[in-house]
C-alpha cells in the first residue's frame, strides 16, 4: 500500500468519526427519539448475524461509487450519529457514554475502517477521473479492497451479534 493510500485512509477515517460526531450533537426532541426507537426496535428485533452483515453492507458498498460514495459515507456516519443521541435521549442511563466509545469494541472498529477504506477509494476514483488518468489501473485495488470491505463486515456481523446474544442471555 503506498503512502498516498494509507495518508487517504487515515484522513478520511478522521473526517468519518468527525462527521459521526456533529451527529451525535444534533438535538432531538423526547418524541422524535422514541419514534426512532421504535423504528429502530423493529429493525433489530429479529436480526441475526447474516442480518447485520447484509445491513453494513448495503451501506458500504455504495461508498465505493467515485464522488457520490464520499458523500454517502459522511451522510451514514452523520445518520449514525444522529441515532446515537436518540438512543442517549431514550435512554437516559447512556446518556454518559462517550459517542467514540463504539469505535472501540472489535465491530465498531471493523466498520469504521471498512466504511474508512470505502469513501476514500471513492474519492481516489473521482480523482482519477477528474485527473483523466483513467480507471483501469484502479479497477484489482477496487475489487480487492471491496473483498476485505466484506469480509471485515462479515467477521464484525458475527461479532456483534455473538456480543449482542452474550450481553441479553447474561441479562447485561
Amino acid at each position: 500500500m503506498n503512502r498516498i493510500r494509507l495518508a487517504l485512509f487515515f484522513i478520511f477515517l478522521g473526517v468519518d468519526v468527525g462527521v459521526f460526531m456533529v451527529g451525535t450533537a444534533s438535538e432531538l426532541t423526547e418524541e422524535e427519539a422514541n419514534l426512532f426507537m421504535s423504528e429502530f426496535e423493529k429493525i433489530i428485533a429479529d436480526i441475526d448475524a447474516w442480518g447485520i452483515f447484509t445491513h453494513n453492507t448495503v451501506i458500504a458498498l455504495p461508498m465505493f461509487i467515485p464522488g457520490l460514495g464520499v458523500a454517502w459515507g459522511f451522510f451514514s456516519a452523520w445518520s449514525t450519529g444522529t441515532a446515537f443521541a436518540a438512543i442517549t435521549i431514550a435512554t437516559p442511563g447512556l446518556a454518559g457514554i462517550n459517542p467514540l466509545s463504539i469505535f472501540l469494541s472489535p465491530f465498531g472498529l471493523m466498520e469504521i475502517t471498512a466504511y474508512s477504506i470505502g469513501i476514500s477509494r471513492s474519492f481516489i476514483l473521482i480523482w482519477a477521473i477528474v485527473k483523466k488518468t483513467g480507471l483501469g489501473r484502479h479497477v484489482a485495488p477496487t475489487l480487492a479492497e471491496i473483498g476485505v470491505v466484506l469480509l471485515l463486515l462479515l467477521a464484525g456481523g458475527y461479532i456483534e451479534f455473538y456480543l449482542i446474544s452474550t450481553a441479553i442471555a447474561t441479562g447485561s
